[in-house]
């Protein structure tokens, strides 16, 4: 029997700004496709929620990245992201629609509107996870119960957290964590909308202007090569800029190199930083320290270079070179020169 029969499906809030859906959303359809075809028995499907003004015409685009449905609330109100808004349309959608799980990114916008959502409910959240699955032996029993890891303890360790008494289960999960699977534009799925009964419609924040943040620098979510500097690596940046640019990438760092002052936050990769899934990570006098791993294990390619043969960086590189970061770079900066000029 079924610990909670009226909840069913897993849900996934579609983030958007200016009517563009942000691409974290379409990487936890498709891991949650995954996770559906590992309960068939339940039937259980995936929706896709979607909030903002005149985006109807974006409901296809979420079913081509996977979902089954999708949920739309139009509505002037919810144009720019309002927390008292988009927190009571959610809520109103879950008590309606009852998801036995509410997945959202990691983001600036998800961590404000998860915990809030979670606490209108009395639901439980796991915050921050890179790491959903669904516990086998509970399915015989009709619970698909997530399995939800994070880092804990300052990134030193990883913790797996159950919601074994509460509906929806509820989780913030990091961009860039899963892969987005290929759109198929032929895919049908049902669209429904939704018209929320707003408790009030009067904004208790005003907005009075939106200023765009100045990109300052480059997005190394998005370079598909990446040359990473670590505290071995800090004496000799100039070479790894040097053989970023002859690779066509950027140059990218841990915490510690962040926090000595030698580069920006803007670049830093791992628990406290960003997530990166570049085709080749080259890491440059880095440890293998768990909060650095979490942010870039899922690269197609690590080569790692260090002068401790006992790294932990060693462990996950499919490539390495033990020895000094300043002696061994500059000969494949020399290396890669070679073969541009051939």
């Amino acid at each position: 029997m079924a610990k909670f029969p009226d909840y069913k499906d897993i849900y996934v809030f579609v983030e958007q700004k200016d009517g563009v859906p942000a691409e974290v959303g379409y990487e936890l359809i498709s891991e949650a496709r995954k996770l559906v075809a590992t309960i068939p028995g339940m039937d259980f499907k995936v929706v896709g929620v979607l909030l903002g003004s005149d985006i109807k015409d974006k409901a296809k685009d979420v079913i081509a990245h996977g979902a089954d449905k999708v949920i739309v609330v139009d509505d002037p109100l919810l144009k720019d992201y309002s927390t008292q808004f988009y927190t009571d349309a959610l809520t109103q959608i879950i008590k309606e629609f009852k998801p036995d799980s509410f997945l959202t990114g990691a983001t600036v916008l998800g961590r404000d509107l998860a915990p809030r959502v979670a606490a209108r409910i009395d639901a439980g959240l796991t915050a921050d996870a890179t790491k959903i699955d669904i516990d086998q032996d509970k399915v015989a029993d009709g619970e698909a119960l997530l399995l939800v890891t994070r880092p804990t303890f300052g990134g030193n360790l990883f913790g797996t957290i159950v919601c074994p008494d509460t509906r929806p289960q509820m989780a913030t999960i990091r961009p860039k964590v899963f892969d987005m699977a290929p759109v198929d534009e032929s895919r049908e799925g049902e669209i429904v909308e939704f018209k929320p009964a707003w408790e009030s419609t009067t904004p208790l924040v005003e907005i009075k202007e939106t200023v765009a943040k100045p990109l300052a620098g480059i997005d190394i979510t998005k370079a598909n090569i990446l040359v990473g500097a670590g505290r071995g690596a800090e004496g000799c940046l100039d070479v790894l800029k040097e053989c970023a640019k002859e690779l066509g990438g950027e140059v990218c760092a841990t915490r510690a190199v962040v926090e000595d002052g030698f580069m920006d936050k803007d670049v830093q990769v791992g628990q406290t930083g960003k997530t990166v899934r570049p085709s080749l990570y080259i890491a440059c006098g880095i440890s293998g320290a768990v909060q650095h791993v979490a942010g870039m294990e899922k690269a197609d390619m690590i080569i790692a270079i260090n002068r401790d043969p006992e790294a932990e960086i060693f462990k996950i590189a499919n490539m390495g070179f033990v020895g000094n970061v300043n002696e061994v770079l500059p000969l494949l900066v020399e290396e890669i020169k070679k073969a541009k000029a051939a």
